[in-house]
């Protein structure tokens, strides 16, 4: 086996310092209407008093941010999420709500809005992290008292109803939880969805009548991680992997069989009839040694659940290596006809030919975005150019929107000229235009994981 090494590199590196910057320079024009925030989260570096490296997935959480009003870039923000071990490496007392040092892991998956408030979340069976409309660690939130456990890293807003939902995995149990959290920012629903031999699960999908539960091949071993100290997954041959479709005001999983894979993340589903429709970035292996596999190159594919049937139809939409597949949150749980992806062909090339698989190099990270048109099986590629690596792009609806790409697309991209960070803000239907505009931030973004535009709930016009 391979040596891990130290995978906060290149692209990786941590951020030192928190930084806050006011009135950015932007090139070109912010549309008026983009009144928000945009934030991503994601792992920044180790542990300081742990000398050895580990897994990219256990860094620290720091959460980046631009402040969006009027057509200017009112500030930027970078704050680590104070966790419990974070606090105490700081000096700082730890924040309410935090768990014991030894049983706390920093919420560095995702962050979103929800019922006015702000969550950087990860998954496991770990509380989310409340912030402050500045991105300060509030504490560790239930959710108002009604979360019963830990939380997922990447929930799915109705865009019908507002309600939250959620497929999550504790670590002291078989049990897999089907959570829905209301407009107002309470659970109102928790269903148990007993599982065999702990699937690892990092996303789900939504559909009007249906939670979409993935039991794949991968499982949950912390054994393996204690010895291996990394990422506490493996691959297991001999794990079959199911679709399970959990009706939304119903306790029975109805599950149909697929050919063994893995998914990180969905890019919608919705429903066609008695079918179920399920887009996801699909994986023919994953954790093969407990590490980032990266001979098993993910592509875009689709599965039709026929219900009456029984039988899933498997098909391939994009074979171009991508991840972070996004949509616009308008469609989530219906049709649609737009996705976009980052391409991941360099990151998985050098996943593939490292001594370890651990080990990113400055240039494994996605240098260009992809715009899937599904009813014309077609595709566009934009291109930021080598060393412009970018990541997971958020959509926002235009106001009064004319078709389902009337928005915009709001991603970090990293310029190796100033060696720091821009928010890009591009038109979604002239998807390879000039951006409309380019804020320039004072520090570099590490490679993350995901963000939200989070548009403010009420004129604020202090800093």
């Amino acid at each position: 086996m391979s040596t891990v090494t130290n995978p906060f590199t290149g692209a990786y590196t941590p951020v030192g310092e928190e930084v806050t910057a006011f009135d950015l320079p932007v090139t070109g024009t912010i549309p008026a209407e983009l009144n928000g925030r945009y934030l991503r989260n994601g792992p920044n570096g180790m542990r300081p008093e742990d000398p050895r490296p580990r897994h990219l997935f256990a860094g620290y959480a720091m959460v980046h941010g631009v402040r969006l009003l009027d057509g200017r870039a009112r500030w930027y923000r970078n704050r680590l999420v104070r966790s419990a071990a974070v606090a105490e490496a700081l000096g700082e007392r730890p924040r309410p709500g935090a768990a014991p040092r030894i049983t706390d892991v920093a919420p560095n998956t995702h962050v979103i809005g929800h019922a006015d408030r702000t969550f950087a979340l990860v998954e496991g069976g770990f509380r989310p992290y409340e912030l402050s409309y500045e991105i300060e660690t509030v504490g560790a939130s239930d959710f108002c008292g009604t979360l019963p456990e830990g939380f997922a890293a990447h929930p799915k807003l109705d865009p019908l109803t507002g309600e939250l939902h959620a497929i999550t995995w504790q670590r002291d149990s078989e049990n897999l939880r089907h959570l829905v959290v209301s407009p107002q920012g309470a659970v109102v629903r928790a269903v148990d969805v007993p599982v065999a031999h702990r699937p690892v699960v990092h996303d789900m999908a939504l559909t009007r009548n249906f939670a979409v539960v993935l039991d794949l091949t991968a499982r949950v071993s912390p054994p393996d991680n204690r010895e291996r100290k990394t990422y506490p997954a493996v691959w297991d041959e001999s794990r079959a992997a199911r679709i399970g479709l959990l009706p939304r005001n119903g306790t029975e999983v109805a599950w149909y069989e697929i050919e063994p894979c893995f998914v990180f993340h969905t890019l919608n589903a919705h429903e066609d009839g008695h079918r179920v429709v399920v887009d996801v970035v699909r994986y023919p292996r994953m954790f093969a040694g407990g590490a980032l596999d990266g001979q098993s190159s993910p592509t875009l594919d689709r599965w039709t659940v026929d219900t009456v049937s029984g039988k899933v139809t498997e098909t391939r939409l994009d074979d171009r290596p991508q991840e972070f597949p996004a949509v616009s949150p308008a469609v989530v749980g219906g049709t649609h006809r737009y996705g976009y992806s980052t391409v991941a062909t360099d990151l998985l090339r050098h996943l593939a030919d490292a001594d370890s698989l651990d080990a990113l190099p400055p240039e494994a990270a996605g240098d260009a975005l992809i715009k899937h048109d599904l009813r014309r099986q077609s595709s566009t590629v934009r291109r930021f150019g080598p060393g412009r690596y970018t990541g997971e792009v958020s959509f926002v609806p235009r106001q009064g929107a004319r078709s389902e790409d009337d928005g915009y697309l709001l991603a970090y991209v990293h310029d190796p000229e100033r060696g720091a960070s821009d928010l890009v803000v591009l038109s979604a239907e002239d998807f390879t235009g000039a951006p409309l505009a380019t804020v320039h931030l004072p520090v570099r973004v590490p490679a993350g994981f995901h963000g939200s535009w989070i548009p403010d709930p009420a004129r604020k016009d202090s800093e």
